[in-house]
């Protein structure tokens, strides 16, 4: 059995490269979620005007990583208490969001935040949106794998380079063999 998740932690590159590397996810695109135009393009999206934030949907499977394990991950990979930006990406399009898909998904969210806000992890308080999955709209083949195909790009070695450090310094127990 499989389950999804859609996450928005600002730039979708950083995200994919992340989630990508985790024992239990089956796969994860690259996207946009959470806006009122249907098939945005990447163009339309960086206006701030469509209201999608860039997103990963992420399947993978809870007897191996479960959806608060990958809530952890999120919330380790990004700052969650900057509103609609991550480092110099600046926009609604860069929020911070868990598009829930059931009821005990919103909860999780919910709690985890509390928990993360309670234990002053972040100096200010977390922003995240914790808001209902509408409709998954896939980024362009460009953007898929980017971290992979571009680790020598600056922006890769400056942004995600550090992100995925992060990532396996808290986290080995959930990094692939």
């Amino acid at each position: 059995m499989q389950a999804r998740a859609t996450l928005a932690g600002g730039c979708f590159w950083c995200l994919e490269a992340a989630f990508e590397q985790l024992r239990g996810v089956v796969s994860v695109q690259s996207g946009y979620a959470g806006g009122h135009v249907a098939n945005p393009d990447y163009q339309a999206v960086c206006t701030g005007t469509t209201g999608h934030a860039e997103v990963v949907d992420i399947l993978f499977g809870p007897s191996v990583i479960t959806f608060d394990d990958l809530l952890e991950v999120f919330f380790t990979i990004h700052d969650p208490t900057t509103l609609n930006r991550q480092g110099a990406d600046v926009g609604t399009q860069y929020r911070s969001a868990i598009f829930y898909h059931s009821p005990e998904q919103q909860a999780a969210a919910q709690a985890t935040i509390a928990r993360f806000d309670a234990g002053k992890i972040w100096p200010d308080p977390i922003v995240t949106q914790v808001v209902p999955f509408t409709e998954f709209f896939p980024a362009g083949a460009y953007h898929a794998e980017y971290y992979r195909r571009n680790s020598g790009q600056p922006y890769c070695r400056a942004v995600i380079a550090p992100k995925l450090a992060k990532l396996r310094a808290k986290h080995a127990e959930w990094i692939r063999a």
